[in-house]
C-alpha cells in the first residue's frame, strides 16, 4: 500500500508562488504516473497535472499551463508542484495521487481522478486578492 504525504500549501498573495510536495511511502513503491488534482470549496474535483514515473512525461491542464510546473525526484519519492503567477481561483484544497497502471489506450498519465489508485489527504492552498 503506498502512502502519500502532501506538503507546501499556504496562504499566497495573487501573483505570489508555492511549491507543493507529495512524498510516497510504502514496500516497494512504483507507479506509471503521480498526479495533482484540486478541489474547491463548493466544486467538483478537477485535475491539475501529472507526471509519468519513469520518463518525466509531463501532462497539465489547460489553465495552469505555463504557470505551474511538475516535477519528481525518483531518487526521494518525491513529485513537486512548482505553482507561479498564482490567481484567486487557484485557490483550492491539492491532493496528489498515484496512478499504478497506464489506460490502455492512452501513453501519457491520465487526467481523470477515477484511474487514480491511491490519494493523499491533501494540502490547502489560498490565494488572496
Amino acid at each position: 500500500q503506498v502512502q502519500l504525504a502532501e506538503s507546501g500549501g499556504g496562504v499566497v498573495q495573487a501573483g505570489g508562488s508555492l511549491r507543493l510536495s507529495c512524498a510516497a511511502s510504502g514496500r516497494s513503491f512504483s507507479a506509471y504516473a503521480i498526479g495533482w488534482f484540486r478541489q474547491a470549496l463548493g466544486k467538483e474535483r478537477e485535475f491539475v497535472a501529472a507526471v509519468k514515473w519513469n520518463d518525466g512525461t509531463t501532462t497539465y491542464a489547460d489553465v495552469v499551463k505555463g504557470r505551474f510546473t511538475i516535477s519528481r525526484d525518483n531518487t526521494k519519492n518525491t513529485v513537486y508542484l512548482q505553482m507561479d503567477d498564482l490567481k484567486f481561483e487557484d485557490t483550492a484544497r491539492y491532493y496528489c495521487a498515484v496512478q499504478d497502471r497506464p489506460s490502455p489506450w492512452s501513453s501519457i498519465p491520465s487526467r481523470v481522478g477515477a484511474r487514480y489508485d491511491s490519494w493523499g489527504q491533501g494540502t490547502q492552498v489560498t490565494v488572496s486578492s
